[in-house]
């Protein structure tokens, strides 16, 4: 039987500090932090729109924030259903939510790079690992597989002394345009992420972006598992 949404699954407009910080997904049924799910709000024009700052006027219904359940609410009709009236829903609705997705973490690396929290070009990234400076390694989607090869084998020689902590992200959640766009320059390939306020902003929009798609089996995932300490030491064995 087909989940259905009722009126107490819409909120009662944008969130405020006194928000709940868990809410139920109208596909799933499934009560969740506020973090795993996607705000979706009705626009002026009568279209059902990803609010994913949580912030537009209006009552708002969540879906869990993957591809598979945005997809499946739009083919079960779930917004209709749980707004109570005739809504605008694009069927490339789950495309889109992820596309606005991809826009935030492009914006997020521009401000990151804006603050100078950001280096690109394999010399200075190489450099940015060896000197222990690095908080995150960014790969373009499409980079070439020695060049990864090669940037990650430097992160697993210097990865024990880079930080407190062993964990430590590798990121290729965007194309080589898309990081251009984001760093005002051409041709990025390898970029790596410093320590800083901007730069949380963006690890964050990423791990969205990633959860997002590797819900969905025919997507590969966009950030590899951290490199720990043990990685090391089975490298040098």
């Amino acid at each position: 039987m087909l989940a259905i949404a009722y009126p107490a699954d819409l909120d009662n407009g944008p969130r405020t500090n006194r928000s709940g910080t868990e809410r139920m997904c109208a596909v799933t049924r499934q009560v969740r932090p506020i973090d795993e799910l996607i705000r979706f709000v009705i626009a002026p024009s009568g279209e059902v729109v990803a609010d994913l700052k949580r912030k537009l006027p209006g009552r708002g219904l969540w879906v869990s924030a993957t591809h598979k359940a945005v997809a499946e609410a739009v083919r079960r009709n779930q917004f209709g259903k749980g707004f109570r009236r005739d809504v605008r829903v694009a069927p490339t609705l789950p495309t889109d939510t992820e596309n606005l997705m991809v826009r935030a973490a492009v914006d997020a690396l521009a401000m990151a790079a804006k603050a100078g929290q950001v280096v690109a070009g394999y010399a200075k990234v190489e450099a940015a690992l060896q000197a222990h400076q690095a908080v995150a390694l960014i790969h373009a989607a499409d980079a070439a597989a020695d060049g990864i090869r090669k940037l990650d084998a430097i992160l697993r020689q210097n990865v024990r002394k880079a930080a407190e902590s062993p964990d430590f992200p590798v990121i290729d959640v965007l194309t080589s345009e898309q990081l251009d766009l984001a760093l005002g320059r051409s041709n990025v390939i390898h970029a790596a992420l410093l320590a800083g306020v901007a730069g949380k902003t963006f690890l964050s929009r990423s791990q969205i972006l990633v959860r997002y798609r590797m819900a969905d089996d025919a997507r590969m995932p966009a950030v590899r598992p951290r490199i720990t300490e043990e990685d090391v030491l089975t490298t040098k064995c």
